[in-house]
């Protein structure tokens, strides 16, 4: 652990961190190169009438009240001619419109968008979003409590809601919702003033400045990642968690920026481990190609730790396996959307499971409401969620027993087992917690669905003194290393 104590005072974030840890406290998807969409190429006319956002989102969504979905995915976007869509009621011919996931009807294209149809830096908001940004941003943290994050674009309100209804936690949560586990989401923060995350997520760290909190968020991606594992449906009936009662403990390596050092993402990932979290949720900006990142993952497999990491795109050595007696696990996820298409062009054979990662209803930040979401990391979130729900029901299980566990009970996808492409399978939570597992006992008859509040509270408490500790210990070694160097 000596070398990662060096990493994380070189950084910058030793001393800061006991001030970040102490306390109980999305982004639009865009269609990059590589990425399948589903797409519209707007016409001169249809029936007689110019075309318009309204007309297609009733035609091909169903609703023209969705209008505003498709303008938030377009929004800037440079086009073929040019121009970019800045004003909802006016569209050219030969324009290029991605559409959300459930789009049908004449017209609808699948494939990745061609290259002369590239997203802008920055978006228009839809005009009906304005007066509801200023509302929005309502308990969000003061300056004094975190960076200020700037203009976003408002959320888009769709409900590709798929996953969730292809997951069904719910089945599960008669036998465990998550209580007791907790889950830590290495990536841009996760925003705590947000009532669907209420009493749900630490004060957590902030490694890129040593002394900030992790529960803000600029970028929204940690923030719809905690929303898939442990985000609750009150009060606007919006997307519920896969674990709704387990705790989020936010690590943020990027704040305004979407790019990560690997002495953060080291630093990161030893905090998380030092503060007790049985699940890792490694985000998108967590670079697994850096040696000393692999070096950091292999650390935390020593312990009873499951790491739940993005597949990766290329070939790229695996972290050291764990000693004779490690308890620990890495777990390589996929993304899929709707139709098992996969969000990325993975290594082969590099997938342990996969699932939804393409279209889903994701937890914007600051108030912006619900984003449709794609990513890989949004797959590794309901990943970590259903973790926590097999640690709660087992708590007598390792975390390599509790990888086992979630692909031998997931449904199969592609022809072989494991597929080179999907895995194990699609992973499937209620299975995960109910199905008998060869070599392991009975399911338990109890449940863990009730005194959430007592527990939650318990469990905060616990989370805090064990990162008092592990801070405690690391300024200690770090001192150390100090008088090494410099006698």
């Amino acid at each position: 652990m000596s070398w990662i104590v060096r990493s994380a005072a070189r950084a910058g974030v030793a001393v800061g961190l006991v001030l970040a840890l102490v306390g109980v406290s999305a982004v639009a998807a865009s269609a990059g190169s590589g990425e399948i969409v589903k797409y519209y190429t707007v016409t001169r006319a249809y029936n007689g009438a110019p075309e318009s956002l309204t007309g297609i989102a009733a035609r091909l969504l169903g609703s023209g009240a969705r209008a505003h979905e498709v303008f938030n995915l377009n929004a800037g976007r440079r086009q073929a001619d040019g121009s970019a869509l800045t004003d909802p009621s006016r569209l050219r011919p030969g324009w290029l419109l991605v559409l959300p996931w459930d789009a049908v009807g004449a017209g609808v294209q699948q494939g990745e968008l061609p290259e002369r149809a590239k997203p802008a830096a920055t978006a228009p908001v839809w005009p009906e979003k304005l007066a509801a940004r200023s509302s929005g941003d309502r308990g969000r943290p003061s300056s004094s409590e975190g960076p200020a994050c700037g203009a976003r674009a408002g959320a888009s309100g769709a409900k590709a809601d798929w996953a969730r209804l292809r997951m069904a936690p719910g089945r599960a949560w008669s036998r465990t919702r998550g209580n007791g586990i907790t889950v830590a989401v290495v990536d841009s923060g996760v925003d705590s003033s947000l009532p669907q995350l209420s009493g749900r997520v630490v004060v957590g760290a902030d490694v890129t400045s040593g002394s900030g909190r992790g529960d803000v968020d600029c970028l929204g991606t940690g923030t719809a990642m905690a929303g898939l594992i442990a985000g609750s449906q009150e009060p606007d009936n919006g997307p519920t968690g896969i674990a709704p009662d387990a705790t989020i403990l936010p690590v943020r390596v990027v704040t305004t920026r979407p790019e990560a050092e690997p002495a953060h993402d080291v630093a990161a990932i030893s905090v998380a481990v030092a503060a007790g979290a049985s699940v890792i949720a490694l985000g998108s900006y967590v670079d697994l190609t850096d040696a000393s990142v692999l070096a950091a993952v292999s650390a935390a497999l020593t312990h009873d730790v499951l790491v739940v990491a993005p597949a990766p795109v290329q070939a790229v050595p695996g972290p050291s396996p764990p000693g004779a007696g490690a308890r620990g696990a890495l777990l390589s996820v996929g993304g899929v959307s709707a139709d098992n298409r996969l969000a990325d062009d993975y290594h082969p054979a590099s997938v342990d499971v996969v699932a939804p990662g393409v279209g889903v209803a994701g937890l914007g930040h600051s108030g912006y409401g619900t984003f449709e979401v794609s990513g890989t990391q949004y797959a590794v979130a309901f990943v970590a969620g259903q973790a926590a729900l097999v640690r709660a029901a087992f708590p007598e299980l390792s975390a390599a027993q509790v990888k086992h566990r979630i692909e031998a009970t997931t449904d199969r996808l592609g022809s072989g087992a494991p597929d080179q492409r999907y895995g194990w399978g699609l992973i499937n939570p209620p299975a995960a917690v109910t199905a008998q597992v060869a070599g392991e006992h009975a399911v338990p008859a109890g449940t863990d669905s009730t005194g959430s509040g007592a527990m939650r509270t318990v469990v905060l408490v616990m989370v805090v003194l064990a990162l008092l500790v592990a801070v405690a210990v690391l300024l200690l070694r770090a001192r150390g290393w100090t008088r090494d160097v410099h006698p």
